[in-house]
């Protein structure tokens, strides 16, 4: 990742699912520091803020008015705990003079905790990549659909057949992705970060929009205490699981946290300012969630579909509707060349250790005469990188399914992100006995939020099954 030398931290985050991508890259420290607490707030906003609150209005929808807000309160609550746990972390040995400081999540891990535990937390972020692709793929096909069926609708009236299918906007997607995809580095993308960021933030704040617009229009307030009912008691508690995935991937910030850590001036210490600049992020993302469900269920009660913007519980303004998508499709772009490049730069330093004499791995080709175009091409990149994107696109085509896969991302990196390895880090950073009830207390409540997101995990990978043969 690059940091400017003179300026304050220059990374570009996309929402809360960006944190993966930017903790497998080794932090360069800045030569000065310039970050304050309302840099740092704008940093963590900008990576929260993103495609995971589309499925929110569902997610609230299936809990119910009481349940709901609860749950994202708790999840709110865990997200606080984990960087006040995390502001411990930045320097070590010793959390409060150093010497060393850990610019990033893996450093903190393999500093603090030895390099087993760093080379699970690897596998961990890197599993976090593939997931991410997965996801910005299906999402991409299906917000490229919604805009055809909302063309449709508005040309042919709201009750016309306007079916579609997503698989071939998944390939589309996926053409373009391996064409970005021989960027040959990270650094090279700035520009496409930058995007991102704004169409993210533009979606968001339409969706949230369109679903206080509907309330106002229905003139009451829809939805339950219980929320949407099911036909089993058993149906409903593997709705709730899933919903519990989707809540889990729209609110975590962990793995950014030590890199906007490290771009702060001191004074004052880095710490205290990162405890300011926590509360202030974890309120205002949950507002922003809160927001986007609460108005989403609101509007649509039992009827809330499961992506506010593709699945038609807006029709009108059209217009809106298609510009909306299209900042979705903008934004996975970018977020899945952000998410793959980390990816791409390990495997493809692998070959270069292990291939250092192959001009087929080394060996870069002039596009210019054929293209005109100051561009290289190297053969390895090409191949693995094209590779890469054609598994992913085959795994979406596969599971085209929105809700459950979103449920299954945020269940399964959650719980050792999020929870386990900074309570264990902040353990060995202070020092706490095994027995003393801090400790305890603490791995009490580790346990508990395993026995959580296990349960969303599952509810939600049943969830896939389901909709897959079904």
């Amino acid at each position: 990742m690059g940091v400017d030398e003179e300026v304050d931290f220059q990374m570009p985050f996309l929402d809360s699912n960006y944190a993966s991508a930017s903790s497998s890259l080794s932090s360069t420290p800045a030569l000065k520091r310039t970050g304050n607490e309302w840099t740092a707030l704008a940093h963590i906003i900008t990576a929260v803020i993103g495609s995971g609150v589309l499925s929110l209005g569902w997610s609230m929808a299936q809990l119910g008015w009481i349940a709901g807000p609860l749950t994202m309160l708790l999840f709110a609550c865990v997200t606080l705990t984990s960087a006040f746990l995390l502001c411990n972390c930045y320097k070590s040995p010793d959390p409060e003079t150093g010497p060393d400081k850990n610019g990033c999540y893996l450093d903190a891990v393999q500093k603090i905790l030895g390099k087993r535990n760093a080379r699970l937390c690897g596998i961990v972020v890197r599993i976090n990549f593939i997931k991410v692709a997965i996801v910005y793929t299906i999402t991409s096909a299906i917000s490229i659909r919604a805009i055809q069926k909302s063309n449709c609708y508005h040309d042919q009236g709201h009750k016309a057949t306007c079916g579609y299918g997503s698989t071939r906007y998944m390939v589309i997607f996926g053409l373009i992705q391996v064409i970005v995809s021989q960027t040959p580095d990270f650094q090279n993308m700035k520009w496409l970060s930058v995007v991102a960021e704004v169409m993210s933030f533009t979606y968001s704040i339409i969706g949230s929009a369109l679903g206080l617009a509907k309330v106002i229009e229905n003139g009451e307030i829809k939805g339950s205490i219980r929320g949407l009912p099911s036909s089993t008691a058993a149906e409903k508690v593997w709705l709730v699981a899933q919903a519990l995935g989707d809540i889990a991937f729209a609110f975590p910030f962990s793995l950014i946290f030590l890199e906007v850590q490290d771009s702060l001036k001191a004074p004052p210490p880095e710490k205290i300012t990162m405890k300011k600049v926590s509360i202030m992020a974890v309120c205002v993302t949950t507002f922003f969630n809160l927001s986007c469900g609460g108005f989403g269920y609101a509007a649509f009660g039992n009827s809330t579909p499961g992506n506010l913007l593709t699945e038609f519980g807006f029709y009108e303004p059209y217009w809106l509707v298609d510009f909306a998508n299209a900042c979705v499709v903008l934004h996975l772009v970018g977020g899945y060349q952000i998410f793959s490049q980390p990816l791409f730069a390990d495997i493809e330093r692998w070959f270069t250790r292990k291939f250092p004499e192959s001009k087929f791995v080394h060996k870069n080709h002039s596009l210019k005469p054929l293209l005109k175009l100051p561009l290289r091409l190297n053969f390895m990149r090409l191949i693995l990188r094209t590779a890469y994107v054609a598994l992913i696109t085959g795994i979406a085509v596969l599971f085209p399914y929105f809700n459950q896969v979103v449920g299954v991302s945020g269940a399964i990196t959650f719980w050792p992100i999020v929870v386990y390895f900074p309570v264990e880090m902040y353990l060995t950073q202070k020092k706490i006995d095994s027995w003393k009830s801090k400790a305890i207390v603490l791995r009490v409540y580790t346990m508990v939020c395993l026995i959580v997101i296990l349960y969303a995990f599952v509810g939600s990978i049943r969830g896939v099954i389901v909709a897959r043969f079904r």
